[in-house]
């Protein structure tokens, strides 16, 4: 039985991936700052910003899955932020090399396009967005996920390990969807993340299937559901919110997703399944 380290496992994330890995029977270890709430598997409280308690940790792992991190701009100084995310993916991946450990998944984020956090109202320069578009954060959780992919390059680059990066859209337990008639006809709501949204479930099969396949080498990839979080059709909520983009990479006729999920896809044969309208009443 292969083990698996997931860290940041008793948050929104990680009841979902530890169940996907542990019903696909893997030996799973949470290391995380908090015990889950129900708990799935051993729980480790480990500070991911300590080298030698990541090295603990991960001692006897065949993978790491990283999702600890501080999860949202703003709501700790900007230092704070930075220091906790680079830092911790920076421990975890190096450790994880140096151990010989040959897979890793850390958590990226849509919000590494600098669309999201943006005071400067920044507009996607070409929907869908695919994992080309430019990066272009204003503060410091943005930059933070693109120096951990950068640090997962170097890790790849010195050592081979896989090091898989996930660019999350907006994630979604089944629970939330309960909030979704509120803002489902307002297309203001959610654009700043383009209305992108990913149910845990089909977050937590794209992880596992990231330390399955083989081949990888270092990559980054956009997780998100195949239609946006919205009851208006794609076009009319680009005209309505970015009139001024006329770049658009695919025809879109219905709801389509403006967060590109298709190299995940390929990469990965992993097809997103849980849909936001299978769950709410219109």
């Amino acid at each position: 039985m292969k083990k698996v380290v997931i860290t940041g496992g008793s948050g929104l994330l990680g009841s979902a991936v530890i169940k996907e890995f542990i019903d696909h029977g893997y030996n799973v270890v949470n290391a995380d700052l908090k015990h889950q709430k129900e708990a799935l598997c051993q729980t480790v409280i480990t500070d991911l910003t300590n080298l030698g308690e990541v090295y603990g940790v991960l001692a006897g792992a065949d993978a790491v899955v990283h999702l600890a991190a501080i999860p949202v701009a703003y709501s700790h100084p900007n230092e704070v932020t930075f220091k906790n995310n680079v830092m911790s993916t920076y421990n975890i991946l190096e450790v994880a090399g140096t151990l010989g450990i040959k897979k890793a998944v850390i958590s990226s984020s849509e919000s590494s396009y600098g669309i999201c956090f943006s005071k400067q109202d920044l507009k996607p320069q070409y929907v869908p967005m695919d994992e080309e578009h430019p990066q272009l954060p204003e503060e410091s959780y943005g930059l933070s996920k693109i120096v951990n992919e950068k640090t997962a390059d170097m890790i790849h680059q010195r050592t081979g390990m896989q090091v898989v990066s996930f660019r999350l859209g907006n994630v979604i337990s089944p629970e939330m969807y309960k909030n979704f008639p509120g803002f489902i006809h307002d297309p203001k709501q959610r654009k700043t993340i383009l209305w992108s949204y990913i149910d845990t479930r089909d977050a937590a099969t794209a992880y596992r299937l990231a330390v399955e396949t083989d081949g990888l080498g270092s990559v980054a990839l956009n997780i998100a559901a195949d239609d946006t979080s919205m009851d208006i059709p794609s076009k009319q909520l680009m005209e309505i919110c970015y009139p001024t983009v006329k770049d658009f990479r695919k025809e879109l006729n219905g709801f389509e997703s403006l967060l590109n999920n298709e190299k995940a896809k390929k990469l990965l044969n992993w097809q997103p399944v849980h849909q936001w309208r299978n769950y709410v009443t219109l």
